[in-house]
């Protein structure tokens, strides 16, 4: 079994994990919020610990796993040390699966297991930075720092378990300071490389960055949609550090503009994220976490899909090349971004909600889907592709 060919690199075993989790969670929190199935754990606590420790987290390390040894200049993980995380975020993710249908036990045992599983790769990842001997590792910095995040509140929502009034603190922590600060630490060194376009670094503009990222998570922890200034600043320092990048956009290349694409969400999500938190402070209406589902959608998925299709290509001997079901693919995460936008207005409106809602569902679980049916072979088997 260890020498099949899904297990020979890290991001392979981890890539599949994630993609299916991304399908058989959105499926099952559509069940949930529906009331079509019933379940001792509410639908929301579900919905963002599949997302973001089940879905996000194993397709995160899979592109870690494979650069950050790179980035710090040492040798490549051990498959035995990355395949016991694997295991046990395998476990962790078919435990936590059966324990919506089941009993509470199971869903408790299910995140203990899922939890000591990221504690395996974040010391992985550290082990590997406190070898390097680079002379210079702010990135390497700052994505450990962003793990160690993420570690916390990973065990901050299992304490939420039995004291919900963390639970809050612990999605913030999650979304801003463990995902959004280490895809962005990732994206500031890699899309510039991509692109052929370097960038000089604005050491003290990042940190106001992170400085801003913390205040919001303070903010939303203590009162629900008060971040609406922290955004602000936000998307104009954002906004004004990728227009610095001079990023080559429009570019010809799908590989390369689908990662622009990502980048440019990040300001608009959190310019959203300030308008509608304003709003629905003063006036109490919900428009369904639009900011972070714009962020998590627009940056997260965009990217994620934008750097998972470039690595499996790249380290499967096929061509860096985006046949024309790829390009399609990368379109349809915009689909996907814009639908979700349009279930949070129409959540806001009391306007067709339920169909947009279904149809945000529909095209998530076909872009995973036909991602899966083009990409599992070349994860899985080593499938060489037509590149044209």
């Amino acid at each position: 079994m260890k020498n099949h060919y899904l297990f020979s690199q890290p991001h392979q075993p981890f890539f599949v994990l994630a993609f299916l989790n991304a399908i058989v969670s959105m499926f099952i929190f559509m069940l949930l919020f529906k009331g079509l199935v019933a379940s001792e754990i509410l639908s929301i606590n579900y919905h963002t610990y599949s997302f973001i420790f089940l879905m996000f987290t194993p397709a995160f390390l899979a592109f870690l796993f494979t650069t950050f040894p790179r980035f710090s200049a040492t040798d490549p993980i051990n498959q035995t040390h990355y395949m016991y995380v694997f295991w046990l975020f395998l476990a962790g993710s078919l435990l936590f699966q059966i324990s919506i249908f089941t009993s509470m036990i199971l869903l408790v045992l299910s995140v203990i297991i899922t939890f000591i599983a990221h504690v395996g790769a974040v010391y992985i990842l550290v082990d590997i930075y406190k070898k390097s001997n680079v002379t210079e590792k702010s990135d390497q910095t700052w994505i450990i720092i962003a793990m160690l995040a993420g570690l916390t509140s990973h065990m901050i929502f299992f304490i939420s378990i039995w004291l919900p009034i963390l639970h809050q603190f612990s999605i913030q922590l999650a979304i801003y300071l463990y995902l959004f600060l280490l895809v962005f630490t990732i994206a500031q060194r890699m899309v510039p490389f991509f692109s052929h376009s370097p960038i000089e670094k604005h050491t003290e503009r990042f940190q106001v960055i992170v400085g801003l990222l913390g205040l919001h998570v303070l903010l939303e922890s203590t009162q629900i949609h008060s971040s609406f200034l922290a955004d602000s600043l936000l998307a104009y320092l954002i906004g004004k550090e990728l227009y610095r990048w001079k990023l080559p956009f429009p570019n010809e290349n799908p590989l390369v503009w689908i990662l622009h694409i990502s980048l440019f969400w990040i300001p608009i999500a959190f310019a959203l994220s300030a308008i509608t938190n304003l709003i629905s402070l003063s006036s109490g209406i919900n428009f369904l976490s639009l900011g972070i589902h714009t962020l998590t959608l627009g940056f997260f998925l965009t990217i994620l899909i934008g750097f998972g299709t470039r690595i499996t290509l790249g380290h499967s001997s096929n061509s860096m090349y985006a046949d024309k079901l790829t390009v399609i693919l990368f379109y349809w995460t915009q689909v996907v971004v814009f639908t979700r936008i349009l279930t949070s207005f129409a959540a806001a409106t009391n306007w067709s909600f339920v169909v947009l809602f279904d149809l945000s569902i529909t095209v998530w679980i076909v872009l995973f889907a036909l991602w899966g049916s083009r990409f599992f072979a070349v994860l899985i088997f080593g499938k060489k592709l037509k590149s044209k």
